[in-house]
């Protein structure tokens, strides 16, 4: 995703809640990144200016502010409590749809959760089945692309949604999602 954005080069980048010592780190690398999160972040980092931000209450002045966010491996421990969170099971929910809202017409999304049997391993996270990601998802943005890394690490870039891939969430158990959309 990291690449992703530079090719695109978006004249502003918010993430939420992905991981600081991974992707920001990457991003911050060659460009200034906004970085919204409801946990602290204690150290300044170059290239990363962070707001400590809670996601599943969204101000107005969020309203259409970016034309680039991301979210990886974050929303599937919405309203868990997990991060200091309030709890509740929907709040993935919320965080999605305010994330929407953050988004300028024909902004881009990048998106990445667990992939497999749909459920919640409480407190830890939820994991995603493909065919419950595709209903969440197409009502609001296109599917630019669409990648997997599987159970066994193997990254599957590019990858055609096939009526297989749905039934059998791309052969996961605990693999991981990853999507760039853009919003309609």
């Amino acid at each position: 995703m990291a690449q992703r954005i530079y090719q695109n080069n978006p004249p502003r980048h918010i993430d939420i809640g992905s991981s600081i010592s991974g992707f920001i780190a990457h991003v911050a690398s060659f460009r200034e990144i906004e970085v919204y999160d409801i946990r602290p972040l204690n150290d300044p980092i170059p290239n990363v200016k962070f707001k400590q931000f809670d996601i599943m209450q969204l101000n107005e002045e969020a309203i259409e502010c970016t034309d680039s966010i991301s979210c990886l491996h974050a929303l599937e421990h919405f309203g868990l409590g997990r991060y200091g969170d309030p709890i509740g099971y929907d709040g993935y929910l919320s965080g999605f749809r305010n994330i929407h809202q953050m988004l300028k017409t024909n902004g881009k999304f990048y998106f990445s959760v667990p992939l497999g049997k749909q459920r919640v391993e409480f407190h830890a996270h939820r994991v995603f089945s493909l065919k419950y990601l595709l209903e969440l998802i197409t009502p609001y943005y296109d599917i630019n692309t669409f990648s997997y890394i599987d159970d066994n690490n193997v990254f599957y870039e590019n990858v055609i949604i096939s009526e297989e891939k749905i039934a059998n969430n791309c052969g996961c158990c605990f693999g991981c999602a990853i999507f760039e959309l853009i919003k309609k």
